[in-house]
């Protein structure tokens, strides 16, 4: 499967950190969801970006979250905040064992919970998520995990001095 809505082609589709992005799927879709605005949302994994498509196949933008990632990449699932123009893409690492916090608009790392541990709220390998309707977020853990955590919202918060 090919990105930028075109045709695949025989390129190599694996993310060398410093290269050019590919122009084929790392991970041929491994996740694939609609925004409430219509736009497609597709988790390419091993090349550790998202891209956005409109329902017609036409490419909108993408974006790599935590490039230098290796291993089994850095995207494995989004859900979209609750608000009503869903402002926020939440993004499941397990590579780097954290949700990611995305400005949808733009696709800028704004934030991220969640870090490396068995515990509660820490995270061993972050695969799938959903986003319930007050806004808390599920993770469900795949491998080690073996579990799913609700990760409670508790609204907008500013950063003092702001």
């Amino acid at each position: 499967m090919a990105t930028y809505g075109s045709k695949p082609d025989d390129t190599p589709f694996r993310y060398q950190p410093g290269q050019p992005l590919p122009k084929q799927f790392g991970t041929p879709v491994h996740c694939a969801k609609i925004s409430r605005d219509g736009l497609v949302y597709v988790c390419d994994r091993g090349n550790n970006r998202i891209q956005v498509f409109r329902k017609d196949g036409t490419f909108v933008s993408e974006a790599q979250v935590a490039p230098e990632s290796r291993g089994s990449g850095s995207v494995h699932d989004i859900g979209f905040s609750t608000d009503k123009g869903q402002q926020f893409v939440y993004v499941s690492d397990a590579n780097n064992k954290k949700v990611w916090i995305l400005r949808r608009t733009d696709l800028a790392v704004v934030g991220a919970f969640g870090r490396g541990g068995h515990f509660a709220g820490q995270l061993t390998m972050p695969h799938s998520m959903s986003v319930d309707s007050k806004g808390n977020v599920y993770v469900g853990e795949t491998r080690e995990g073996k579990r799913v955590q609700r990760f409670r919202y508790n609204g907008l918060a500013t950063r003092a001095g702001r």
